[in-house]
């Protein structure tokens, strides 16, 4: 089967980490992993550079890659500012992003989650040119607020699909949710939502992100984000692992005999310029950060 992989250690990969990676080693990594057959890249958000300083270059970012790739560059925006400054950027595909709980919504981006739908479906609207799709942090696991109730879910669900979003992807931002519990909910958002397409964003706390890969591509799921190293995390919700290591799913789907398009031995160029890049970056000033 073909599975799409997002390498998102540009952005959720580097939002946590206490260092300021420049964006000419940011265009370095993504060049590698496009010479690694990678074809789906999320390389920035667009929020508050006082409160995300690592992010602070996502227009530049976007900027200095390279065209006629034929990969995709997607961005991530929290609230309607962060989609403007994102399309007078250039970006084309950008994920807007609630949480499935009112604790970590408040506390990610300052408002209710409804509050958080309303605003975005007039932000959505008034830009019909861009490809938008969805990611809902926080899908199966609060760190204030515990399980996830999957009726719940869907609710935030359905208020994206009423934006006219059919591409839904759904994180499990602790990395800590039981497969067989995480894999309850998706089958149950695809009974009520068939037609809608779902991908899976996965941290991994306890080392069980590749046995939820495979339930989920036994239950149709194809597309899958990772990052470079495990790197990543969510400032905002406490305990949060680092996302599922891009080169760990990449092995483990070409062993179970799955196709990617990646090259191995080509992306671990791509790792170890990730390491090397926030292990020589410089330090934070402060410690104001904000994530997904």
């Amino acid at each position: 089967m073909r599975i799409q992989i997002t390498d998102v250690f540009l952005r959720d990969g580097l939002q946590d980490e206490k260092v300021i990676v420049s964006t000419s080693d940011k265009l370095e990594i993504a060049d590698a992993l496009l010479a690694a057959g990678v074809k789906r890249l999320e390389v920035a958000s667009f929020v508050n550079p006082a409160r995300v300083p690592q992010m602070g270059d996502a227009a530049a970012v976007l900027a200095g890659l390279p065209s006629g790739s034929g990969a995709t560059f997607t961005a991530l925006a929290l609230n309607g500012k962060g989609i403007v400054r994102a399309v007078a950027a250039g970006a084309t595909d950008l994920q807007v992003v609630t949480s499935a709980s009112q604790a970590h919504s408040s506390a990610n981006a300052g408002s209710s989650i409804e509050q958080a739908l309303e605003s975005l479906g007039s932000d959505v609207a008034a830009h019909p040119g861009i490809n938008f799709f969805a990611g809902i942090s926080t899908a199966f696991t609060c760190p204030f607020e515990g399980e996830v109730d999957p009726g719940h879910l869907l609710r935030v669900v359905r208020g994206f699909k009423a934006m006219g979003i059919t591409q839904i992807g759904l994180a499990d931002t602790l990395g800590t949710t039981p497969t067989g519990r995480l894999m309850e909910s998706v089958r149950h958002i695809q009974d009520k939502e068939p037609e809608l397409t779902y991908y899976l964003h996965l941290h991994n706390a306890h080392g069980q992100a590749l046995d939820t890969v495979d339930a989920a591509i036994e239950a149709g799921i194809t597309r899958f984000d990772s990052a470079l190293g495990g790197y990543g995390g969510c400032p905002f919700a406490p305990g949060a692992a680092g996302n599922l290591a891009t080169e760990e799913l990449v092995a483990h789907l070409h062993a179970a005999g799955h196709e990617t398009g990646i090259d191995e031995a080509a992306l671990t160029r791509a790792v170890q310029l990730g390491r090397d890049a926030v292990s020589n970056s410089p330090a934070l000033e402060s410690n104001a950060l904000t994530g997904h």
